[in-house]
């Protein structure tokens, strides 16, 4: 009950209770998102609704994964929980600088690339020192080929995967609830196969991000209340990988993330495409707006990317619990 149940609820209370209150302080403020010119027309009607959401739900992360965690082991704190921890904070607070300068200058541009980089790389680096300090098995499991053992080079791997899914997750998030949604289901499959593998502390994490996510949802559907930013979005790819890593599942979330990889790889065939022959393969990029310019309304896009989340997230847990 305290390992799914007290972050679940817990999270899903604190972000509920708190959240229009830290709308209204925005509204108040007039610090609202401002919509990139190159995005659908009709996402003009959302200029001006309150962003940086995500920093209610990282707090009722905090909170409840520590409340937790000293429930369950009141003298001991695991390295792994304060790593994920560090993580979501580190992440959040880089899309957090990000999110201000928009809001500062009233423009949709925010850090430099290389800036959000070097951020990423050292809390990817960090993530390395504590698995090593864990001396945790630096290899990868490769479906199919067996195990291949990394050594030093794992350090690179986390780098990619951290700085991978971090900005995937920040590209999936431009439609009302789509991420708030693909995350949930996300971090329940990882807080399943957690549980599993007796890693009590990770399992608590992720369901206090599940929990405080729903809570954030009741407000980020669509038409949204307020959104999370990079803030929300960029602390949850970082934290998602490094679950993933941390669970040794590291691979597995090529497929329960697929929507992520899939949002990712249509910005990357549209660039090269357009570079390379003056054409474009999408309507628009990512993906999500593809299906908005053909026709879609923002919720059947929501619910056919979370069952397609949902299915993998199914079949991903099975395959791991299986073996």
């Amino acid at each position: 009950m305290i390992t799914v149940g007290f972050p679940l609820v817990g999270g899903f209370i604190i972000t509920a209770a708190f959240m229009p209150s830290l709308i209204r302080y925005f509204r108040a403020r007039h610090e609202g998102q401002m919509i990139r010119e190159e995005g659908p027309t009709w996402h003009e009607k959302k200029s001006g609704t309150p962003t940086m959401g995500g920093l209610l739900f990282i707090i009722a992360i905090l909170v409840m994964t520590l409340a937790a965690s000293w429930l369950t082991a009141p003298h001991h704190v695991l390295s792994t929980t304060w790593i994920l921890l560090f993580i979501l904070v580190l992440y959040g607070a880089l899309g957090a600088w990000d999110d201000s300068i928009k809001l500062f200058h009233r423009q949709n541009e925010g850090l430099k690339a290389w800036q959000k980089l070097l951020g990423q790389i050292a809390g990817a680096l960090l993530l390395f020192w504590v698995y090593v300090h864990e001396q945790l098995p630096m290899e990868l499991k490769l479906p199919g080929l067996g195990t291949w053992h990394m050594g030093g080079w794992y350090a690179l791997f986390a780098i990619i995967w951290l700085v991978g899914f971090s900005n995937a997750v920040n590209l999936s998030d431009g439609l009302d609830g789509l991420v708030s949604g693909l995350a949930s289901i996300s971090f329940a499959a990882y807080g399943i196969v957690a549980l599993a593998q007796h890693q009590t502390n990770i399992s608590i994490f992720c369901f206090a991000v599940v929990g405080s996510l729903l809570g954030f949802l009741l407000f980020n559907h669509k038409p949204a209340k307020i959104f999370m930013g990079d803030t929300g979005s960029l602390a949850l790819g970082g934290a998602l990988a490094a679950v993933a890593i941390l669970l040794h599942h590291e691979v597995s979330l090529l497929w329960i993330g697929l929507v992520y990889v899939i949002e990712t790889a249509s910005v990357i065939l549209q660039v090269a495409s357009f570079k390379l022959t003056g054409k474009r393969i999408f309507l628009m990029s990512p993906i999500h707006h593809h299906f908005e310019m053909l026709g879609w309304s923002e919720w059947k896009i929501d619910l056919t990317f979370w069952a397609v989340g949902l299915l993998t997230a199914i079949s991903g847990v099975w395959v791991m619990l299986a073996k």
